[in-house]
């Protein structure tokens, strides 16, 4: 069968290669891959961020998926005909206390695995298979938008922690602000409206679909620098990973705000920080930076309800581009007007 195959740290390497069916070590449900979404880590992954499995040299990626269920045991969350889509990390083997309890995305030892991305072959596949403890239902009604899943479980994540956070103060403010408006600030956005906040969107175009995505929502479009902004949110969600913005809003910030890191940045970028000045304004401010990374199973369905709940007109504005399997590479080279990617694996 054909999967979305490369060798990691090599961007010419990356191909619709003839791989052998999923073995059944990877899950009693054996699913028909439909769609997998392209984000940043995919991308990193050319350049040298994932690993194969052991023993092998090249990757199948694909973290963000949706299959249809062919087969399933009886005791299974799904069964033949379902939509389901894979929980991308697995718990380490000591396991750590973390991941005995669930919690693999705090996973303390770094011994995880993720599908797509380390020690594992993802979703990238015309067949693959998942063990039933991460596979999450999606309804038929999402149809095809249940590609959204995973880099929504990650939003709903930060949400969640998020909230705790906040719910330290007497009074939590209800303004969030969202830095970047790819596919994780553009959902950031939508469950965050879904929680009743002010929402406002900061990034940089001033054309194509985000816009007016962000109007959609119901929420305020801003661009230009995140200096200028007339706002003091008590919620911002970082979702670009640019280390000057995140002290540029650190005194942004409404008192006992809290800023969540969601992006991370592959560069190297050094900027003068006068850090005395950031920990003041954290400390008189009982202000929190934080950040977060991947999910636990109960996000992923959190995830779910969110985009069942979503408008599904909107949710179909997200997915600008859609590549067949034979040329998934294309999907790796960004084009002006993309917000999320998707190859079709039935192609």
């Amino acid at each position: 069968m054909k999967a979305m195959s490369v060798i990691p740290g090599k961007p010419d390497s990356a191909a619709a290669e003839e791989v052998p069916d999923p073995p059944e070590s990877d899950g009693s449900i054996l699913v028909e891959g439909l769609l997998v979404g392209i984000c940043g880590t995919d991308i990193e992954i050319t350049r040298g961020y994932g690993q194969p499995p052991e023993g092998q040299q090249r990757l199948v990626i694909g973290h963000e998926s949706l299959g249809r269920v062919l087969q399933a045991p009886e005791d299974a969350v799904v069964n033949a005909g379902d939509l389901v889509v894979g929980v991308v990390r697995r718990p380490d083997p000591v396991p750590c206390a973390a991941c005995a309890a669930n919690e693999w995305d705090f996973c303390e030892n770094g011994r995880y695995t993720e599908r797509g991305i380390k020690g594992r072959n993802g979703y990238g596949a015309r067949r693959w298979r998942v063990d039933p403890r991460f596979a999450i239902p999606v309804p038929a009604s999402l149809g095809d938008l249940g590609v959204l899943t995973e880099p929504a479980s990650v939003v709903a994540k930060a949400w969640e922690q998020t909230e705790r956070i906040a719910a330290r103060a007497p009074v939590g403010g209800r303004v969030a602000l969202v830095v970047g408006a790819g596919p994780i600030g553009l959902l950031a956005a939508l469950l965050g409206v879904q929680r009743g906040y002010e929402v406002h969107v900061l990034d940089q175009v001033t054309v194509g679909p985000k816009p007016q995505l962000v109007a959609g929502l119901g929420a305020t479009y801003h661009h230009g620098a995140a200096a200028d902004l007339d706002l003091r949110p008590d919620v911002v969600m970082e979702c670009t990973g640019i280390g000057q913005l995140v002290i540029e809003l650190a005194g942004k910030m409404a008192p006992a705000g809290v800023m969540c890191l969601a992006g991370l940045s592959s560069g190297q970028h050094s900027v003068p920080v006068n850090l005395d000045a950031v920990n003041s304004e954290l400390v008189l401010e009982n202000a929190v930076i934080f950040g977060t990374v991947n999910a636990a199973k109960r996000n992923y369905a959190q995830a779910v309800q969110a985009l069942a709940k979503a408008d599904p007109g909107w949710l179909g504005g997200l997915i600008t581009r859609r590549v067949p399997l034979d040329t998934w590479p294309d999907a790796l080279t960004r084009q002006p007007n993309d917000v999320k990617v998707t190859v079709d694996l039935t192609d």
